[in-house]
């Protein structure tokens, strides 16, 4: 008797199914899935009002120069430091609740000297902040 010997094939593994499984979960996943935008910030932006009176006694005005001076309701500080300027701040606070602080600052005030007036607003619990502008048109008068 002569036995042949059987032949030993590799066992393999059919990855096609598998691929269509993971493709329909993903397609599950996708559909199913909310996103949340947890990047953007939650503003608040004034409304311009041109009729509104200009001076308004629950608003602190603090002006920055293109060289990083401060003036405070237009009384220009000696210093440049964030304790002298909230000090001033401070003194500028009405009794009222929240005043709102503007920060007029030049266009080529470098960015530390209105982050300073930000820290200043912190510290004296100043915590409504808006920031003044102008339109294009106007820049050029």
């Amino acid at each position: 008797m002569h036995f042949r010997g059987r032949s030993h094939e590799e066992p393999r593994i059919d990855l096609i199914p598998f691929i269509d499984v993971l493709l329909v979960i993903l397609i599950f996943l996708m559909l199913t899935t909310t996103y949340s935008r947890f990047t953007e910030l939650q503003l608040t932006l004034p409304v311009a009002d041109a009729q509104a009176a200009r001076d308004r006694p629950g608003e602190i005005t603090v002006a920055v120069t293109a060289d990083g001076r401060y003036a405070v309701n237009r009384t220009t500080l000696a210093g440049r430091s964030t304790d002298q300027l909230a000090q001033a701040l401070r003194a500028a606070t009405p009794p009222r609740d929240e005043p709102v602080l503007i920060i007029s600052a030049d266009a080529l005030a470098p960015h530390q000297a209105v982050i300073t007036v930000m820290e200043a607003a912190r510290r004296v619990g100043l915590a409504r902040i808006t920031f003044a502008t102008q339109s294009p048109g106007a820049a050029g008068r």
